[in-house]
């Protein structure tokens, strides 16, 4: 099946998940999650990893994944079943890995936060970490990085990461003119918005396609620097 749009461009399943996050609420509306969510996200990431293959010229995607709707609740405060967005990527192939442990070609989500697309190395395990700190450190390597992100950034692509230390870790020097990426316990870069009215539309597919070949050269130095 081909991606042919989500149930609507408004998101408007989760921002009423949201306002009802109960079993007996997502029961009674679950094949319309299924319908026009789920199953479209699945095709989505299909079509994009099809369609973004050629850009990674020194690597395999892996088989896209879509994340469960149901929330972890063991460990939280907040005890909502359920998330109210979608979400999925498209994975580096990489062996003997986390499937957690690896960049992403693309990660995409619509829910009723809004809406999120990116790409990169979101929470490193600690050997690639170390890993991405040695080649970040690296004076050839380590300003590949900083022109790779430097030119994404002229486009619109913005880096981040989900943890940062607040000094360089130990072994390295304080004043070291990457420090900031070697404070980094992951790095993303966040795509530009989307036009409106691509949720519903076929034409969602060419805009991620679009974007991920951009980011792409940085997934690549990515996925070697932490192998």
């Amino acid at each position: 099946m081909s991606f042919q749009g989500f149930a609507d461009d408004g998101a408007k399943f989760f921002k009423a998940l949201a306002k009802n996050n109960e079993r007996a609420w997502f029961l009674a509306h679950k094949a319309e999650y299924e319908e026009g969510w789920n199953a479209p996200m699945k095709a989505l990431l299909e079509d994009v990893s099809a369609g973004i293959d050629k850009a990674f010229p020194h690597c395999d995607l892996d088989e896209p994944k879509v994340f469960r709707i149901f929330r972890d609740v063991r460990f939280s405060k907040d005890k909502t079943p359920y998330k109210t967005h979608i979400g999925g990527f498209i994975p580096i192939k990489r062996q003997s890995a986390k499937s957690t442990d690896v960049p992403a070609a693309l990660y995409f989500q619509v829910g009723a936060e809004g809406t999120f697309a990116g790409a990169g190395h979101y929470m490193m395990e600690p050997d690639s970490l170390a890993r991405f700190r040695a080649a970040v450190a690296d004076d050839k390597r380590g300003k590949e990085l900083v022109q790779l992100l430097a030119r994404l950034a002229k486009k619109g692509y913005a880096s981040d990461s989900h943890d940062a230390l607040k000094r360089v870790p130990k072994g390295f020097d304080a004043d070291h003119p990457r420090a900031d990426l070697l404070k980094r316990k992951g790095l993303t870069v966040s795509f530009p918005k989307l036009p409106k009215g691509l949720l519903a539309d076929k034409k969602l597919v060419k805009a991620l396609v679009d974007a991920s070949k951009v980011s792409a050269p940085l997934i690549e130095w990515l996925t070697f620097a932490t192998a």
